[in-house]
């Protein structure tokens, strides 16, 4: 009963809005990113175990990680809930595949992983971060028979089995920006994962710029911003990024956008050691310290849920061959209100914040090869 009952409440968190199809194919319907208040009676994917056991030796849904750990508490823990979730609710088996070599992991070790998925019998492997584009293609290619889900990705000529999903990025750091400045703090940091050639960071980051420069402007105050990719390639917790992060809050930064899977546990004990706030990143992170303001959110799971379930129930064509890129139109970006410290903004505030981006009164740049300081905002570019 609570599996139904956990399908039924996913699959109500799909609102019947037009996806911003990247391609000619038909427009697909978007998740949402927060699950209704009834989600508490809902089966967790805490409560629902990353590795089973199936009889046959075949697992129909597939995982295929992201470069850091899969369990981050962010991106990689986030899409792969989704999988959990699904499989769980419909009695499919289900396994994730870490490439190989870790942080070093090639074309052909993602590609390696998809096909060891694709053997084992996998119908949907839900691939995770845009560096599985080039293994994707060719195992696409390769497994016709087989649907792939392609989160923070795209989708390709010619290959209908893949579809591609991305976020607005953009939308929630914005939101997350503007909070932080509201809250009082002036003195900002951003650590972005991906050395700063992942676009979702890109996007995250230039978003948190930009609203914070706006909330600044509106309050007539200056804003001073620390912004880095160092020590963030492989997404992962380092003693190194701690000591840059501590180094930060020891010479007056207030509050840093931890922006990049495992990263976060890095920047969360600077945070906790000098009395600082962090910002989430992917999911609500506020469960993991607190130390955490807020979190940038998308709706990581919920896509999943929404891709996987198109795939099972004869509506695939709607997706797939289809770039879904997904934002606050489609309720797949936001900040968790419920879970928030914020005394600064009120949620009242924000949900009218959050229909001006959806009305297009508030326009926010995706092209973040514009990041720049503003009148109101020093931007301290750290390489």
């Amino acid at each position: 009963m609570k599996k139904i009952l956990a399908l039924v409440l996913a699959l109500c968190m799909i609102f019947a809005l037009a996806a911003c199809g990247q391609s000619a194919a038909p427009a697909a319907e978007a998740p949402a990113a927060e699950a209704p208040a009834a989600e508490e009676a809902a089966v967790s994917a805490d409560d629902i175990s990353d590795e089973m056991t199936s009889a046959d030796g075949k697992y129909e849904v597939a995982f295929v990680t992201d470069v850091g750990q899969l369990k981050d508490k962010s991106f990689n823990q986030g899409t792969f809930d989704g999988v959990k979730l699904y499989a769980n609710a419909n009695g499919l088996s289900y396994k994730y595949y870490q490439p190989a070599n870790g942080d070093q992991a090639t074309d052909d070790d993602r590609y390696d992983a998809m096909k060891a998925a694709a053997d084992n019998g996998a119908k949907v492997i839900v691939c995770a971060g845009f560096m599985q584009g080039n293994a994707l293609a060719k195992a696409a290619a390769e497994f016709t028979d087989v649907k792939f889900v392609f989160v923070d990705g795209w989708a390709f000529d010619g290959l209908n089995n893949i579809a591609g999903i991305a976020f607005k990025e953009e939308q929630c750091g914005y939101l997350a920006g503007y909070a932080t400045v509201k809250e009082g703090f002036t003195k900002l940091g951003f650590c972005g994962g991906g050395g700063g050639t992942n676009p979702a960071c890109c996007r995250y980051g230039y978003g948190f710029v930009q609203g914070a420069a706006a909330a600044a402007k509106e309050m007539g105050v200056s804003v001073d911003m620390n912004y880095s990719w160092l020590y963030g390639a492989s997404f992962s917790a380092s003693p190194e990024l701690q000591t840059l992060a501590n180094g930060w809050y020891e010479a007056g930064t207030q509050a840093i956008f931890a922006c990049g899977g495992s990263m976060f546990a890095s920047v969360a004990a600077a945070a906790s050691a000098n009395d600082g706030a962090v910002i989430g990143v992917d999911v609500d992170q506020s469960f993991e310290s607190d130390t955490v303001i807020t979190s940038a959110m998308k709706g990581l799971s919920d896509s999943v849920v929404w891709a996987l379930t198109k795939a099972y129930d004869g509506t695939w064509e709607e997706i797939g061959g289809v770039a879904t890129s997904l934002g606050a139109k489609e309720n797949a970006v936001g900040l968790p209100v419920a879970t928030w410290s914020l005394k600064g903004w009120t949620v009242e505030e924000y949900q009218q914040m959050l229909q001006d981006i959806i009305d297009g009164k508030i326009v926010i740049d995706d092209n973040y090869e514009n990041l720049a300081g503003t009148d109101s905002l020093t931007l301290n570019v750290i390489e």
